[in-house]
């Protein structure tokens, strides 16, 4: 199926380099969408992952006084609930991949959910837009480069490799990152 071609530019607030790059080498590859990228330091919200993603955008918004793209990303673990979620920040702060995947020992089930959730806000009236990428896999002892953050402990289903060890170019083509992308990309193409 061809990729509707958009021509929309994208003021992406991140401070995160390896999230601008990974974005910027998965868009030219599904349509027209241009981003740039301007780190603001918003608050650590806490809550559900899709609150979370709509306060970012809001607080995003209200700094820039433009449209924003804004990004959340999850790791979930199956066993625990859905922990540690959108706090998976903090977790790989203080634990590193090692103890995410030593969180599980206890469990026998390793199964975890990347998630990717996109919020796009177009002007102060609207609700922010929603674009959401899940990829299944399981928590596994780390293996490959320690360049980005917890992909070293995280094997997408199908793969016997972890996104750390997995080619850049298919990581791209499975990752959660990708999945919103792709819905990202779709909504602009209906504009």
């Amino acid at each position: 199926m061809a990729n509707p071609q958009v021509d929309v530019n994208l003021t992406f607030v991140t401070g995160n380099a390896n999230k601008l790059r990974e974005v910027q080498e998965i868009l030219p590859n599904t349509g027209g969408l241009k981003v740039s990228a301007q780190a603001i330091d918003l608050p650590e919200f806490q809550g559900e992952p899709d609150d979370i993603i709509k306060e970012k955008c809001r607080a995003a918004f209200l700094i820039l006084q433009e449209p924003v793209l804004v990004e959340d990303t999850c790791l979930c673990f199956t066993a625990m609930g859905g922990l540690p979620g959108p706090y998976i920040k903090w977790f790989l702060d203080k634990l590193k991949p090692e103890g995410l995947h030593q969180m599980l020992t206890a469990w026998d089930d390793k199964s975890a959910e990347a998630i990717c959730t996109f919020g796009y806000m177009a002007n102060e009236t609207d609700d922010p837009v929603l674009f959401k990428g899940i990829t299944r896999g399981k928590i596994v002892s780390p293996r490959g480069p320690r360049d980005f953050g917890w992909d070293p402990c995280f094997q997408p289903e199908g793969y016997d490799q972890t996104y750390a060890e997995l080619p850049k170019e298919i990581k791209n083509q499975i990752s959660h990152r990708r999945r919103a992308l792709d819905e990202l990309r779709a909504y602009f193409a209906k504009q």
